[in-house]
């Protein structure tokens, strides 16, 4: 298999392990909750992508080849976690969005906000959608790896 190909899904099956965690555990019904997964998801990349671009220097590759190498597996991983991502909430957890915004009211309320603010600050009720989260992902998770692979690629590569 492809060392960019392996790689990517490495991270994209990583990166949903991480997520059905925190769904089973319920941790997205918390306000921390946010706070405590997308650092994990960077973390996870960023370890990715160590192991993968070293693998890849293996192969010669320097500086800008390597970025793009980071980049690709990016892509590969972002194409796991839209699917993931589209799974996690319309079969996995059909609730997610409605019980998210619950814990965001609940949250609010208790800081005191009145219900014009929460209403403003949340949006109309199902406002967010499957598709918009799964995009979100992939295209954080493309960015993410491509500003990632610009650092670990000075490092990581085959000198002239």
């Amino acid at each position: 298999m492809n060392a960019i190909v392996k790689w990517g899904l490495i991270l994209g099956v990583a990166v949903e392990i991480w997520t059905y965690i925190w769904g089973f555990t319920g941790l997205y019904r918390t306000p921390t909750g946010a706070m405590i997964i997308v650092p994990l998801f960077i973390l996870t990349q960023i370890v990715v992508l160590v192991l993968g671009l070293r693998h890849t220097a293996h192969q010669g590759r320097s500086y800008w080849p390597q970025v793009g190498a980071g980049t690709a597996m990016s892509l590969v991983a972002a194409a796991v976690i839209f699917v993931g991502a589209m799974l996690f909430t319309t079969v996995v957890f059909p609730e997610y969005f409605a019980e998210v915004r619950a814990a965001g009211e609940e949250l609010m309320r208790a800081q005191g906000a009145s219900e014009d603010q929460i209403a403003h600050r949340l949006g109309a009720p199902g406002s967010q959608s499957s598709l918009a989260n799964a995009l979100a992902g992939a295209v954080g998770t493309i960015i993410t790896g491509f500003v990632v692979s610009l650092v670990i690629a000075i490092f990581v590569r085959q000198r002239a």
